[in-house]
């Protein structure tokens, strides 16, 4: 390029994608469910664009320089860039036209699979609670460029006057991510095939600057990261490699290089070194730089100082002042960013009526995230006196968040500090092995479920009329009691061993115990994306935390008298809790899970006294926090395997408790979950076809696991023939008393017409595997 084009003072790396009502959910599962076509889809999804741009331009960012990103997606992120990149796995060729093109059926079959076709794996997009589906590189996989979506829907915004920036996860990240495709040899790793994608990556600059694009976001969050299976070196190489070429096509867009979700250390002084325009830089999880970086002085560092990752409103003061010190390190130019996307965050916190006033005023949803970029833009380029009043309406937030009560319980901070070594030790392993073994008596490969079972249309219609005032408390609780009786009974005519009440009271794993946790507030439209069309509405932890009284007992306690067969007390772990909340972030976390933790502690007391044998303390999440830099790990997991043990190490040796992990490289966390000292962990394992049976028979895992045999994340049923070969895997790997049956997850957003097939496969496979010992 000849002229850098101007960047804008103030921008966000996204915005969320999936409505404020969850738009584009809804359009998505009608079309999969046959009662919408693909054109009504991509008119609401057009829509939402529309009104996307239009919020933003209201809050204040700029439409004639690219400050409105483009990073609209029907599903992911990631699979979109696989989808231009032609990138479809072999057994999903039949979806793909000449050009190696999907349609939006052919899209969602990637993502969902079909058949026998299992779909491409998920799993934790960095520290985050998003999911992303996992590319499948191998070495004879064709690049082209196959899609030019991106391209039209820019076109789509420039028509209207707005001129965007489309956002492309990078070629390093791309690959980084990816896992080799089943078959490639040996050694060979995805991020070999680099100088194969960037031809690709290149034609879509090419287009995009013929269509208008004056700038493009490259997202390589990788380069932050110790946990991608590619060597630090090889990804600065690549980092080298990739932007020497694409900096190179003739007549491409202004690269703008964005790296969220830590720190870039080396990876910035080799990012500046190349000729992107602008560097990206998380200030929120990483430091800022504090001397000059050779190269820095051509470029644009967009300091992402506004929190993409969590809901508290900025210290305005407090970021202006680092703005100001980086003006000072000799960059080409500073502007403001979000250290993230925001697509992490709800839409807007003034659409929560039922949030308390003084609650509401110490949080930013992305709508108010923006409103603190443009805001943090015009003091850095105007000066302090140009947003004075804005300074001082975020200082006195902070100040009555300080000093609110509830925020600080002593009481609360006396149990914690009073906690000696022996709250967090159950005893000797082998003692409660053979008191459980004679409690239950159970048969080999003892089946069960992960708790939940499917949320009909009716439960969700009684629990919503019930929170209108239109159910009574008893009218409720005969429904839910209905509802647990009709699982039971499915239980028992399946033939599972180990019972569950299927969660109907329920609406989600976290916020069902923060509405009954003191600290916790949870929101009416505060809505995330999850993974694909799921959605969820995480809690805000806001205080210190208690329990003021008994959570499950009694649906667990009627559960029990409905069976001889003995039922799991279901709980979700501290570190979930933590993980699937927008956390306080004026204290250690550490401090805030032992508080979670002793809350927890009681309640597993109270099902311990209620005659429950078996309880289980989930902990999907326990990995998904786990520092994105290895130096890191062991003060994270040394805090969080003590609060699960802080929960759970009360009970008597023949109570059995189970925990539950899930999108976890087990392997790289084996010596955590050892320490978690559960009886019984189940583990997400079916996508991945038992990938995990290494680590943990190469580790010595004393205790039992359930390796996950049915891929609840996708509609496909599983069959019987699947599922026992999955099983005949795991009994050659692992000792046979160490070893449940299980799903890989709960079953909550599964259809019955899924669900119960599925559990009767894995039942007869369970007995077939059986009669072969």
């Amino acid at each position: 390029m000849t002229t850098t084009p101007t960047f804008p003072a103030g921008s966000v790396l996204g915005y969320p994608r999936i409505g404020p009502r969850r738009e584009l959910k809804k359009a998505i599962e009608a079309f999969w469910a046959g009662r919408s076509s693909a054109d009504e889809v991509e008119a609401v999804a057009a829509d939402l664009r529309r009104r996307t741009r239009t919020r933003l331009a209201e809050l204040g960012l700029r439409t004639d320089v690219p400050a409105i990103p483009s990073a609209f997606s029907f599903y992911d992120h990631v699979l979109d860039a696989a989808t231009v990149l032609g990138a479809v796995p072999a057994r999903f060729a039949d979806l793909v036209d000449a050009e190696g093109r999907l349609d939006l059926a052919g899209y969602s079959t990637v993502a969902r699979g079909r058949g026998d076709d299992l779909p491409l794996e998920m799993t934790k997009w960095f520290d985050s609670n998003y999911h992303y589906l996992v590319p499948e590189i191998g070495p004879d996989t064709e690049f082209r460029y196959a899609s030019d979506r991106p391209v039209r829907e820019f076109a789509e915004a420039l028509a209207e006057g707005v001129l965007t920036r489309p956002v492309v996860v990078g070629p390093v990240t791309f690959l980084a991510l990816a896992k080799a495709a089943e078959g490639a040899p040996e050694g060979f790793a995805p991020i070999d095939r680099l100088a194969d994608v960037l031809p690709v990556y290149a034609a879509l600059l090419r287009d995009l600057a013929a269509a208008g694009a004056t700038w493009v976001q490259l997202d390589e969050p990788a380069l932050v990261s110790d946990s991608v299976d590619v060597p630090v070196e090889r990804l600065l190489a690549s980092v080298t490699e990739a932007y020497g070429a694409l900096t190179a096509v003739e007549g491409r867009p202004a690269l703008f290089v964005a790296a969220p979700y830590g720190d870039l250390r080396d990876a910035l002084g080799v990012l500046a070194a190349t000729d992107v325009e602008a560097i990206g830089v998380d200030l929120v999880r990483g430091p800022a730089p504090t001397q000059a970086v050779p190269g820095l002085e051509t470029k644009t560092l967009v300091a992402g100082v506004v929190d993409g990752h969590n809901i508290w409103r900025a210290d305005l003061d407090a970021k202006l002042q680092v703005l100001e010190r980086l003006e000072n390190l000799g960059a080409g130019a500073v502007t403001v960013g979000t250290s993230t996307s925001l697509f992490h965050v709800p839409h807007d916190v003034e659409d929560e009526p039922t949030l308390d006033p003084t609650l509401k005023s110490w949080l930013a949803f992305a709508d108010q995230k923006v409103v603190e970029v443009v805001t943090l833009a015009e003091g850095l380029t105007e000066g302090r006196e140009a947003i004075h009043e804005q300074l001082l309406a975020a200082s006195d937030a902070l100040a009555s968040r300080t000093s609110a009560p509830g925020v600080v319980r002593p009481e609360v901070r006396e149990r914690v500090a009073a906690l000696g070594e022996d709250a967090f030790s159950r005893g000797d392993f082998a003692a409660r092995k053979a008191a459980q073994a004679a409690r239950f008596d159970l048969p080999p490969l003892p089946t069960t479920t992960i708790g939940s079972f499917p949320q009909t249309p009716e439960i969700r219609k009684a629990r919503a009329a019930f929170g209108k005032g239109e159910l009574t408390a008893e009218q409720y609780e005969d429904e839910m009691k209905a509802e647990i009786r009709r699982v039971v009974e499915l239980q028992e005519q399946i033939g599972l061993d180990v019972l569950v009440h299927g969660e109907p009271e329920r609406n989600d794993m976290v916020q069902y115990f923060a509405e009954n946790l003191d600290g916790f507030a949870v929101t009416t439209n505060g809505w995330v994306q999850s993974y694909g069309s799921r959605c969820t509405r995480p809690s805000i932890l806001w205080g210190d935390v208690s329990r003021p009284a008994p959570i499950t007992v009694a649906w667990t306690s009627y559960t029990q008298s409905l069976t001889p067969k003995p039922v799991k007390g279901m709980l979700t772990g501290p570190v979930t809790i933590l993980a699937w909340s927008f956390v306080r972030d004026d204290q250690p976390l550490g401090d805030t899970a032992n508080q979670v933790a002793l809350a927890l502690r009681d309640e597993i007391t109270d099902l311990e006294a209620a005659g429950i044998g078996i309880i289980q303390v989930d902990e999907p999440a326990l990995r998904e926090l786990l520092p994105l830099r290895e130096e890191d790990h062991a003060a994270y997991l040394d805090w969080s395997v003590r609060s699960f043990r802080l929960s759970t190490a009360g009970v008597r040796e023949d109570t059995q408790i189970h925990t539950h992990l899930c999108y976890s490289e087990f392997g790289e966390i084996i010596g955590a979950i050892d320490g978690l000292d559960a009886d019984v962990t189940s583990i997400e394992a079916a996508r991945s076809k038992m990938e995990i049976l290494g680590d943990i028979a190469g580790a010595g895992y004393p205790r039992a696991v359930g390796p996950g045999v049915y891929d609840i994340h996708s509609p496909r049923v599983p069959s019987e023939g699947e599922v026992e070969e999955l099983l005949t895997e795991a009994v050659r790997s692992i000792a046979l008393d160490q070893l449940w049956v299980n799903p890989d997850c709960g079953l909550k957003t599964r259809r019955y017409e899924e669900v119960t097939p599925s559990l009767a496969h894995i039942i007869e496979a369970t007995r077939a595997v059986r009669a072969t010992l």
